[in-house]
């Protein structure tokens, strides 16, 4: 028995040594968050103010290899994940490979965006999606589990392209693919655009995305649009979203935005406008927020406000 033990740590010790050969490494982050908000108006659920918790831990592993790329992997444990599906508490994960010359492959196994889903979020920073009875989001380029995601080399100063497929199947969908581009080569200014398509062989689509941001002193102003165009004219889909930031101190900043989605088979749009605030020192972030959302489903009369405080921690 002795020498089995002997065998098993002269093979974990030469293990070791190869590993460090490839000067990999593997660190931990993590965030957590507590928090408390309360809903009144259509959409209250009559709960009246709910505590919440965030709780997640990101794994991440790099190495660069003999010829020069770097490959590396990334996992995140998140409490929060559906443990009846099978994949908690496990959640987002990929592994990337890349270089200066060849640009940088992702392979998603889970949690992975389109290169249009990936810029899509509004000017304001998705305010509809906070449980105000909206429907809410168009439908973005097909992403998801096993989606390849490719970042190519910087071709000039500023640009950024990115391009991803998902593949599809032989019965119902095609496979997917989505585009992106990314510009910042003017200071203060940064500009986007994605395009994709989504959905099966009968009811897919294709949405665009745009956006633009431009910063002067103290001030950040934004504004977004998305179109969703799908095979059934009636559920087309269009957002605009602005916002104006206001960074008072290093610490403080001070956000006001608008979010309207505008449907084509609905006499009624669904408008978001939010108010937020947020103070940061060392390793913590406090912020609260005021919502109020219009038009819930795209139904006439309906009214939703919503105010919550959260303390936020990174370590």
């Amino acid at each position: 028995m002795n020498n089995l033990k002997k065998i098993g740590l002269t093979a974990l010790a030469g293990s070791l040594v190869v590993t460090s050969a490839f000067a990999g490494e593997l660190t931990a982050s993590g965030s957590a968050s507590m928090g408390v908000a309360n809903i009144s108006g259509t959409a209250d659920d009559g709960a009246g103010k709910n505590f919440s918790m965030g709780n997640n831990v990101f794994l991440a592993g790099s190495g660069e290899m003999d010829n020069g790329m770097t490959v590396s992997i990334s996992f995140e444990l998140d409490s929060g994940v559906d443990t009846g599906s099978g994949t908690g508490p496990f959640d987002s994960h990929h592994v990337e490979i890349g270089s200066d010359a060849l640009g940088t492959l992702r392979l998603a196994g889970h949690g992975g965006s389109s290169a249009q889903s990936a810029i899509e979020v509004t000017a304001a920073g998705d305010l509809w999606n906070n449980t105000l009875g909206l429907t809410g989001s168009i439908t973005n380029a097909e992403a998801g589990d096993n989606n390849l995601f490719y970042t190519l080399p910087e071709l000039m100063d500023g640009l950024a392209l990115t391009a991803s497929i998902a593949p599809g199947d032989v019965a119902a969908t095609d496979t997917h693919m989505s585009y992106a581009a990314v510009y910042t080569g003017v200071e203060g200014l940064t500009v986007k655009y994605g395009t994709g398509d989504w959905g099966t062989k009968t009811a897919g689509g294709e949405t665009n995305s745009m956006s633009a941001s431009y910063a002067f002193g103290s001030f950040t102003v934004s504004a977004s649009n998305s179109v969703s165009d799908s095979m059934t004219a009636a559920t087309d889909v269009e957002v605009t979203s602005y916002q104006l930031a206001y960074t008072v101190s290093d610490d403080i900043s001070v956000t006001y935005g608008t979010e309207t989605f505008d449907k084509e088979a609905s006499a009624v749009d669904e408008e978001v406008t939010g108010l937020g605030v947020s103070y940061t020192t060392g390793g913590m972030t406090i912020s609260g927020s005021m919502i109020s959302a219009d038009g819930g489903a795209y139904v006439a009369g309906t009214e939703t406000d919503k105010w919550s405080l959260t303390a936020a921690f990174a370590f």
